[in-house]
């Protein structure tokens, strides 16, 4: 338990605040009457239940059913002489859910429990209210620490899926990046070789054949920089890949029905991650928070605007400073865009983001002509300096 909190990024001491519930073995007395041999057991037994707590939350979860199961004999052992040792009961099924098993698997250990505490209750007069409630208050407890453990494993799973993602969406862009500059760079740089040499041999004898496999060589090392450069411009559209296909796999494990279009040929690499950080807390609202089944993603260049959009159809009704909205227009006003909401109750949520491709002191890549427009400036800024 203390490992798995410390991944999760708690303190180790987080677990200890279930401690304060062990305030019932000074409680008990009250409702009959305090005296030495109430004082004497307990000095004996709540060392013993601190230690065995403490195993419990480092233990391995393969073996922390035997403290747990400890802790319950000695509430059985303990009844007879001393009913706070009911609490100890109680901690010993709670903690037996951190071994991990079925929910029916746990259910049916806690029923035997309480089937044999219940005989020993009755056959010892405890009173009624006992009886009546300490099954009823294990299996409560016992139902939700159940449900918090699972939606964990649930949210890990995911967790780990989103980052298996990312690793195969990187090793299929590593291998089409090695692919790509084979190609290309391979044939290139092997007939640039070739007229080089043959350049270097005709230089005494023809020095006009020579200059024109020269200029051929250069020829063609330009047109291979040409391609090099368009193939950066296709790498840097992968983190937004990668993190559409990482949406994808998100919302449809919450059955949630992801759609999305094509993405620009070229963006920038600071505009490209900071609307995958966008889009990616928009797709976690709608998993956690939306309860809806279908769910759209588009991005767009419209004229000198690059516009996301993301609806769905679910509850709707969000604020504008809830959700994790604030990061997300933060983000948005950071590049110089707009975030717009629209969420009416019962009718989804609508996002509409417009971020301009042309700043002051800087201009985005566009595909195309706009492309060539930016080449020119860029040159122009580069002689100015």
């Amino acid at each position: 338990m203390v490992a798995h909190s410390i991944r999760k990024g708690k303190s180790p001491w987080v677990d200890a605040v279930h401690l304060l519930w062990s305030v019932w073995v000074f409680l008990t007395p009250v409702f009959d009457r305090f005296s030495l041999r109430w004082l004497v057991l307990t000095l004996i037994s709540y060392p013993l239940f601190l230690f065995l707590y403490a195993r419990c939350c480092f233990a391995p979860r393969r073996t922390v059913y035997r403290y747990s199961l400890v802790l319950v004999g000695m509430a059985f052992v303990l009844m007879p002489w001393y009913p706070s040792g009911l609490t100890y009961f109680m901690y010993g099924c709670v903690m037996l859910c951190s071994r991990r098993m079925s929910l029916r698997a746990y259910m049916a250990i806690i029923a035997a429990l309480n089937a044999v505490i219940l005989v020993e209750a009755w056959l010892l007069h405890y009173p009624w209210q006992a009886i009546v409630w300490m099954p009823l208050c294990s299996f409560i407890i016992g139902l939700a620490v159940n449900a918090e453990r699972m939606s964990e494993e649930k949210e890990i799973e995911l967790r780990l899926s989103h980052e298996e993602v990312r690793r195969l969406a990187a090793t299929a862009e590593r291998e089409r990046i090695g692919r790509d500059l084979h190609d290309l760079l391979g044939h290139t740089l092997s007939l640039i070789t070739l007229k080089l040499e043959l350049s270097r041999k005709l230089f005494d004898r023809d020095s006009e054949a020579a200059r024109r496999e020269m200029e051929e060589a250069e020829r063609v090392a330009r047109h291979a920089l040409a391609e090099v450069r368009a193939a950066v411009t296709g790498i840097r559209a992968t983190d937004l890949a990668a993190e559409l296909a990482s949406a994808r796999l998100l919302l449809e494990s919450s059955d949630v029905t992801l759609d999305y279009g094509g993405l620009p040929a070229s963006l920038p690499a600071d505009l490209e991650r900071s609307l995958a950080l966008v889009l990616r807390e928009a797709v976690t609202n709608i998993a956690r928070h939306a309860r809806a089944d279908r769910a759209s993603v588009a991005i767009e260049v419209v004229g000198d605007t690059l516009q996301l959009r993301v609806t769905d159809n679910g509850r709707g009704g969000i604020g504008a400073h809830g959700n994790g909205l604030c990061g997300m227009q933060e983000r948005v006003r950071a590049l110089g865009g707009q975030l717009q909401v629209d969420s009416p109750l019962g009718q989804g949520t609508r996002l509409h983001i417009s971020v301009p491709l042309r700043q002051r002191g800087r201009m985005f890549d566009l595909p195309g002509e706009s492309r060539s427009a930016a080449t020119a400036w860029v040159e122009k800024e580069r002689h100015a300096t």
